[in-house]
């Protein structure tokens, strides 16, 4: 199965792709970035585009994708939901299959502890995927931590491991 780890963001959007069917799972990651220089419409025009590409290119089976949590600057959160917004309407039309995952949800499947730091989920990304080094920049790590949260999480997968 193909799964599409994404950290929401309107600057950074970080993702993560793995393969749960290959013994190497990692496929690809990155992050998408908007120009801060750019009209809001014309970012989240941006997004929609990137993630129809991921789409196109990889074959994403399912999508799973934090929750956001509170915000201080009422600004930030603004401009994060609606950028959210664009990310779960695109992941529906490209893919259909969307799970969300709060933080502490993640934090959880990835280390045991609900309230890990931030470090203790990077180093679980790079062991559990067994890179050479935490992907950069850290929205990247974060979608990665996503999309194995899910892989470890869901009944279907888990029903199917042997």
């Amino acid at each position: 199965m193909v799964i599409l780890g994404i950290d929401p963001g309107y600057a950074i959007i970080g993702y993560g792709i793995i393969d749960t069917s290959k013994t190497d799972m990692v496929v690809d990651y990155g992050a998408i970035t908007t120009p801060k220089e750019d009209s809001m419409p014309v970012r989240l025009e941006a997004i929609d585009a990137s993630l129809k590409f991921l789409f196109e290119k990889y074959k994403i089976d399912v999508v799973a994708i934090e929750e956001l949590f509170y915000f201080k600057n009422q600004k930030t959160v603004i401009q994060v939901a609606q950028a959210r917004g664009v990310i779960v309407l695109a992941c529906q039309k490209y893919c259909g299959t969307i799970y969300e995952y709060t933080p502490l949800q993640i934090k959880q499947a990835l280390t045991g502890n609900g309230r890990a730091e931030k470090a203790q989920i990077q180093y679980m990304v790079k062991a559990i995927l067994g890179l050479s080094a935490v992907p950069k920049p850290d929205d990247t790590a974060d979608a990665l931590a996503v999309a194995i949260c899910h892989s470890q999480t869901s009944p279907i997968l888990n029903n199917n491991r042997a």
